[in-house]
């Protein structure tokens, strides 16, 4: 039997990220992938938010993929477009980028990082006790694992096993999305009932959304089914004659009731499924990746209890509750009757205002985020700007402090300060200087601290003095105890 720190099904996106962030962080971890490859049949996702961007950042690989994507000011919501062109961050646009594309870049840099992925292999079963996971694999293999984490999407095989319960809302519409070739030339523009037909990203295939009679469908749509929804809405198919990729969506949303069962968690499209208006799938996924990781190393490592996995549900389920909410209301806005015409019609004039349309774009772009993490100076538990600043060695970043997803220390007030040595393999203290003011999405303007406690996943975590009595204890609280030097 091959045993790992944690496994992980899927090497989706959210697979991907969270393998990378455990293995920065040192821990032995396998990606089990149904796939031969990287490729992606389709793309589900479409585009990288603000802070999904300034995740990737975070660890310097954003480069990768801004290089490959197009850049756009606004973002939309409910087919209202929002400028977010003037929002405080370097990323203050949405990304086009297609998964299929993401994927890959992903993939290589994981690659980079070491970590095997075992792919043409399933899950099948796995059964778990008080000190590991034993998992069957589709080859006859058997694994052992400190924990296990499914990121293998929303028909997760590892929720249902696990038996976390998955409730929400069934679907009440059902689209096909596909790339496909044609013989005649089809009637390209949006449909008022919804879909649409377009040309594709590679300038030579068609790009086709179209609704279906059908709500509930087990498998993948086919060739056929996609041939009879063209005709049902446009009386002809168009000479459809081979597909590059198929797929579909509905406006089915769905949360697990829990994200962990013992040591079984999920992360992404496994805890959550949401329509695509918006498209926020990407970047949720993303962070959860980020906020799981690092406190799942520390739990693998024995540097913090079990008790710290429970900051990773608390924090990051209202967050994803938030986008069922805000997409369940696009669909409302999108709808195309004469009624819902006229909201839509108050809501643009609406968010034609600034602060609503702050609002709006903080939430869409992930940029307002806030975990609860008690009172205290509007930094908590908002995620660290990337502020320019001067340390001891030249000018840098604060993302670029956070490359190797180490948690980090900043001292912006006396150069003589707390002694990091009991947390430094945890920890990393950097004394720095800023000249200019500090700006939160959404928030505006805020008063400057003193010093910050950035979290690996770039939250902060503490603001206050190094002096201040309590830093000891948040340090513990985050990062585990003391450790003699």
């Amino acid at each position: 039997m091959t045993e790992h720190q944690v496994v992980i099904v899927g090497a989706g996106p959210t697979g991907l990220m969270l393998a990378g962030e455990l293995k920065l962080a040192g821990i032995d971890v396998v990606i089990i992938e149904r796939r031969a490859n990287q490729h992606v049949d389709g793309s589900r996702a479409r585009g990288l938010h603000s802070r999904a961007v300034e995740v990737l950042d975070q660890r310097g690989i954003a480069d990768r993929f801004i290089s490959e994507g197009q850049q756009h000011p606004s973002v939309g919501f409910g087919g209202i477009s929002l400028d977010i062109s003037d929002f405080p961050t370097r990323h203050n646009y949405l990304l086009a980028l297609l998964q299929s594309k993401f994927e890959p870049i992903l993939a290589d840099w994981v690659g980079e990082l070491g970590v095997p992925i075992i792919r043409s292999r399933e899950v099948t079963s796995f059964t778990q006790d008080d000190s590991g996971v034993t998992i069957e694999v589709s080859d006859g293999q058997s694994l052992r694992a400190d924990y296990l984490v499914g990121c293998d999407g929303g028909r997760s095989l590892i929720r249902k096993i696990a038996g976390i319960d998955f409730p929400g809302l069934d679907a009440s519409i059902s689209y096909i999305i596909a790339e496909v070739k044609m013989d005649k030339e089809p009637e390209f523009g949006t449909r008022p009932e919804g879909g649409g037909i377009g040309k594709a990203a590679d300038g030579e295939s068609i790009g086709v959304v179209v609704g279906e009679k059908v709500v509930k469908h087990a498998d993948e749509p086919s060739m056929d089914e996609l041939r009879e929804a063209l005709i049902s809405t446009y009386g002809t198919d168009f000479g459809l004659r081979s597909i590059n990729w198929i797929s579909r969506f509905s406006d089915a949303t769905r949360q697990a009731a829990s994200y962990r069962n013992g040591r079984v968690l999920l992360a992404g499209d496994a805890a959550h499924i949401h329509p695509p208006q918006g498209g926020q799938g990407l970047g949720t996924s993303i962070q959860d990746a980020v906020n799981l990781g690092w406190k799942l190393a520390q739990v693998v490592n024995k540097t913090s209890p079990e008790s710290l996995l429970d900051s990773y549900y608390a924090e990051r389920y209202p967050v994803s509750a938030r986008v069922l909410q805000n997409t369940r209301a696009q669909i409302v806005l999108s709808k195309p009757d004469g009624q819902h015409a006229a909201l839509r019609e108050i809501m643009a004039e609406l968010l034609g205002m600034d602060e609503p349309r702050k609002y709006i774009v903080g939430m869409l772009s992930g940029l307002d985020i806030h975990y609860d993490l008690g009172e205290g100076h509007p930094l908590l538990g908002r995620r660290m700007p990337d502020l320019d600043l001067q340390i001891a060695d030249g000018p840098t970043r604060v993302f670029s402090l956070l490359h190797d997803a180490k948690a980090v220390l900043l001292n912006l007030g006396e150069a003589d300060g707390f002694d990091i040595s009991a947390w430094s393999i945890r920890v990393r203290l950097v004394t720095a200087t800023y000249e200019g003011t500090w700006e939160l999405p959404v928030l505006g303007e805020v008063t400057s601290p003193s010093a910050v406690l950035i979290r690996p996943d770039g939250y902060v975590a503490w603001t206050g003095h190094v002096a201040d009595p309590e830093l000891p204890q948040v340090l513990t609280t985050w990062f585990g105890v003391a450790t003699p030097a």
